[in-house]
């Protein structure tokens, strides 16, 4: 985690010059300072220290993780994942009805009317695989 956090904060410092660049330089093309692209970045900037802060007390609060120590083996951090359903087809059709709902942004706002449904679906599908049916709980 602790070289996750200087990632970040590493991340704050390159947006901090670049948006004081970027005021610099949108004064002397435009005449005054751009205030959207300078408050975008400067968010950036807030950002990247907030998940840095957060990784930070994090780590204070937990024991060194695998990856943290010098001596550390790829297999030390191995354990379980998580649980995944080799048969389910409902992220098959997820996939398809957020696909086609971005797709909708390129080619009509039609489109939405058939991929929101669809979506929908595969999300109450996705979510309710093991409520009912031979793998209920």
């Amino acid at each position: 985690m602790r070289s996750n956090i200087w990632v970040f904060l590493v991340m704050a410092a390159y947006f901090t010059i670049a948006d004081i660049g970027y005021g610099i330089w949108s004064y002397l093309y435009f005449g005054a300072i751009e205030p959207i692209g300078t408050a975008a970045i400067g968010l950036l900037v807030i950002l990247s220290l907030f998940i840095a802060f957060y990784l930070y007390s994090g780590m204070r609060r937990s024991a060194e993780l695998p990856e943290d120590s010098l001596d550390g083996e790829i297999a030390d951090d191995a354990g379980e994942v998580g649980f995944f359903s080799p048969w389910s087809w409902w992220p098959i059709a997820l996939g398809l009805g957020s696909g086609l709902l971005f797709l909708s942004l390129a080619v009509g706002w039609w489109l939405t009317y058939i991929a929101v449904p669809f979506a929908i679906v595969a999300v109450v599908g996705f979510v309710f695989e093991y409520s009912r049916g031979a793998h209920a709980h």
